[in-house]
């Protein structure tokens, strides 16, 4: 077969002719694996037709047989060229991306640890299609990982890879090309992060091998730009790659804790101030849908910062996520601040998700305690997830809940505990005064109110309304008594 031209590679075939073509490309191949018979760009030709046709898997069934994968996994990893090199792995990786089958296939012939061997490369291209492979091989495939981190240096290639793409954002110049989610500099870095989160999601155990990532993991997050819409990569990759990682371990040379890779010395509060940054755009910019898809990794990995931060650091996150003085002229959950839309979304119905992720969250920030929680919030917020996760609720906060007020005991602005407003800022009452049947309508729906919520187990308090009857606070009235 005479080798296909560069304008033939460029017109893929189809049906038949298309079959024939793949067949007679792998053939001639295969032969001069054996012969090398064909000259370097008449064999990259090949490839790159080769590639084309394989971009679809429909009448390209050779690519996908064994004897295909090995043919370009052959030239893949054991050419001495490097344009020919790639060009195969370009054609393996397509192929492992569309036939799952294939991946065991190019284990069972031995070439995970050549794959895992050539991820030593410091070349961008190679970085990003060894990456890439590796990372589909932790699906449908019995590659044993452990060994190529432990006999083949995988993790210090990926921290190696990592600490390549840092060194590129210095603070005087950030590199421009990551700034474009379809660079390759951008391709490679994700595809290396998408690597290390399977690795450290599916072998637990070697977590610690990548700990000395943390810092350039964090380094470029708070450099690059926040892409539009926030979460797209390398930015939600960068982010997931933490979840797994030892964040409290990740510097133990540091002198104190504050110092560590997650809050430096140069700045402590800058990678919990970027992530909540982060959150904040995306919220403003996926729809609700999106969002509890997308979202809830940033949430983990604010509150896992958040559980380690030095005390400073958690007084500053508190400030940025928690409803603040300023907004409680309005019912909390009404402004269009951060702490607002958060207390919307944890009620929202199209968030499954997010909204729970988001309640514990505030939960966490007001200590894990529940009285701190219904004053931050407000009793209309706190009280569900309360419920649901069988905590008490505060005695304190259910007398301000039967006397109508919040805050006034301990020196401060008497407040709403239900809406979290400040009472001298709620509008006056424009309706009629309650009749004295309203008002006895409304202390029995109470009464009930509180006797059902005792009878659930969940809350053992008393019930204000009998309180205030055994007190003397409520006064029994003549049928014919004027209100």
């Amino acid at each position: 077969m005479a080798p296909a031209t560069k304008s033939s590679a460029m017109t893929p075939s189809s049906g038949k002719a298309k079959l024939e073509q793949v067949t007679s490309i792998l053939a001639t191949l295969k032969t001069d694996l054996e012969q090398t018979n064909l000259l370097p760009h008449q064999r990259n030709t090949l490839l790159e037709e080769l590639k084309v046709h394989g971009r679809a898997a429909e009448n390209a069934d050779p690519i996908f047989a064994r004897n295909g994968i090995e043919i370009l996994a052959r030239y893949g990893f054991e050419s001495s060229n490097s344009a020919t090199s790639r060009e195969a792995l370009r054609c393996l990786a397509n192929a492992l991306l569309l036939q799952p089958k294939t991946r065991q296939m190019f284990v069972d012939l031995g070439f995970g640890d050549k794959a895992a061997e050539k991820a030593k490369s410091d070349n961008t291209d190679d970085e990003f299609l060894i990456s890439r492979i590796l990372f589909l091989l932790t699906y449908d495939s019995d590659l044993d990982f452990d060994s190529l981190v432990r006999s083949h240096q995988l993790a210090e290639s990926i921290n190696a890879a990592i600490a390549r793409h840092a060194r590129r954002y210095s603070k005087s110049s950030r590199h421009l090309s990551y700034d474009n989610p379809m660079s390759m500099n951008t391709m490679a870095l994700s595809e290396t992060l998408k690597l290390l989160f399977n690795i450290t999601h599916h072998y637990p155990d070697l977590q610690p091998m990548f700990t000395k990532s943390i810092p350039h993991i964090f380094k470029i997050l708070v450099r690059h730009k926040i892409p539009s819409p926030p979460l797209e990569q390398p930015v939600n990759y960068l982010i997931n790659a933490l979840l797994n990682l030892d964040l409290e371990e990740g510097d133990k040379t540091a002198k104190s804790f504050s110092h560590s890779a997650v809050f430096p010395k140069f700045d402590a509060k800058c990678n919990a101030e970027h992530l909540i940054n982060i959150l904040d755009q995306a919220i403003s910019v996926y729809p609700e849908a999106q969002l509890d898809r997308v979202a809830p990794p940033v949430l983990t990995l604010i509150r896992r910062v958040y559980e380690i931060a030095p005390d400073a650091v958690q007084t500053y996150m508190q400030w940025l996520l928690l409803p603040t003085d300023d907004e409680r002229t309005r019912p909390l959950g009404k402004s269009d601040t951060l702490s607002a839309r958060l207390l919307r979304l944890s009620t929202s119905a199209m968030l499954p998700t997010l909204r729970g992720n988001i309640s514990s969250m505030l939960f966490e920030l007001s200590g894990k305690d529940a009285a701190k929680f219904v004053h931050n919030v407000g009793y209309g917020f706190a009280s569900g997830f309360l419920l649901s996760h069988n905590i008490a609720m505060p005695e304190s906060a259910m007398d301000a809940y039967a006397n109508g007020t919040e805050g006034a005991e301990k020196g401060g602005v008497p407040v709403n505990p239900i809406t979290g407003q400040r009472l001298d800022a709620e509008e006056e009452e424009q309706g009629p005064p309650m009749t004295r049947e309203e008002k006895e309508r409304e202390a029995e729906r109470l009464f009930v109110l509180f006797e059902r919520l005792k009878a659930t187990g969940v809350m053992n308090v008393e019930n204000p309304v009998a309180r205030a009857v055994q007190e003397g606070r409520f006064e029994e009235l003549d049928d014919d008594a004027d209100e």
